[in-house]
């Protein structure tokens, strides 16, 4: 017996819009400046091996998109500690698509302040903002 698969009715696109029309979203400049002064927990969620390739924001904290509601949950055994920083949190990817939708999912999990980067490491990047390759892992 053969199955089909259904299309989506909606897309990613449509997904993507819906959650950017309900976050905050923030400039490259306000995002700056919180870099700047330390002021948010800068939280990448890209995938590792993106990383690896392509560097990062200094001082970002990876969590893996596909980890974000386990990672935030203190009643997750995944949970990390990172979440409970008192500092605002903005989420960054390539483009700004994952972190609209990750930022959406924090907030609806309770997490606040939480905004995202319009353009994500895309558009930071090409500002000349501040970048760093990715630290070697520990052999061992």
């Amino acid at each position: 017996m053969t199955s089909s698969r259904t299309i989506p009715s909606r897309g990613f696109r449509a997904l993507v819009e819906s959650a950017t029309g309900q976050v905050k979203t923030l400039s490259l400049a306000e995002a700056l400046a919180l870099h700047q002064q330390d002021a948010a927990l800068f939280v990448d969620l890209r995938d590792v091996r993106e990383l690896r390739r392509e560097g990062r924001i200094p001082g970002s904290f990876h969590c893996p998109r596909g980890m974000l509601e386990f990672w935030i949950d203190p009643d997750s055994p995944y949970y990390q500690k990172a979440f409970n920083d008192r500092r605002p949190i903005v989420f960054v990817c390539n483009l700004g698509w994952r972190s609209a939708l990750a930022t959406r999912t924090a907030g609806e999990m309770g997490i606040e302040p939480v905004s995202h980067l319009e353009g994500g490491t895309t558009a930071w990047k090409e500002a000349g903002a501040p970048w760093e390759a990715m630290p070697e892992r520990a052999k061992g």
